[in-house]
């Protein structure tokens, strides 16, 4: 696992602000920013691909990649996303969704690049998560745990009908999680979850 000082900038921030337009029409465009307000990250998502392929750049004119988010799998709700460091060609891990469980609460699980379960993202409350199915309008929070139980990052959705958003706080300077995975979670979070319901 890489560590921070390794990182690209971009990777090397302690929140997050992810943002994702509603109402496009097709496919999806992400927007991810510091505290300033700068834009750290630009993701597109093709619309109708049989299987998800993110590509995360540096800016929106799309002159430096810096992550891919692929599946292998066609449209399943239980698919692992493989993330990979699109300036070194590093492998960083991998994200598994628990279908299953997600249908309550949602859970995703970190992998290492040998897929080990290296830790957990989660939301926090059984009964907001299952209002959230319901009522499209009730934000989701999440934590992401590390495989030792230590809270290793928070997210949270802030209402709003037009553009959805979420804030990420990386809670340590060196997580046990990598920050590329974290990131790959926010995401996964703006461009799946809410496909849901």
């Amino acid at each position: 696992m890489s560590t921070t000082s390794t990182l690209h900038p971009a990777f090397q921030h302690n929140r997050y602000l992810f943002r994702r337009k509603v109402l496009r029409l097709f496919g999806g465009a992400f927007h991810v920013y510091d505290e300033a307000g700068n834009l750290l990250f630009y993701s597109e998502q093709k619309a109708f691909k049989l299987r998800e392929d993110f590509r995360i750049y540096a800016d929106e004119q799309k002159s430096q990649e810096l992550l891919t988010i692929k599946t292998p799998q066609i449209l399943d709700l239980g698919a692992t996303y493989y993330v990979r460091d699109a300036t070194t060609g590093e492998v960083v891990g991998a994200l598994r969704r628990k279908a299953l469980k997600s249908i309550l609460k949602d859970e995703w699980l970190f992998l290492s690049p040998d897929e080990q379960e290296v830790g957990r993202l989660m939301e926090k409350s059984t009964a907001g998560a299952l209002l959230s199915r319901f009522i499209n309008l009730i934000p989701q929070d999440y934590v992401a745990v590390a495989g030792d139980g230590r809270t290793v990052a928070t997210i949270r959705q802030h209402f709003n009908p037009f553009v959805l958003k979420y804030t990420m706080t990386i809670l340590e300077p060196e997580p046990p999680i990598d920050r590329r995975l974290l990131v790959a979670a926010g995401i996964l979070l703006a461009g799946i979850e809410r496909r849901q319901q």
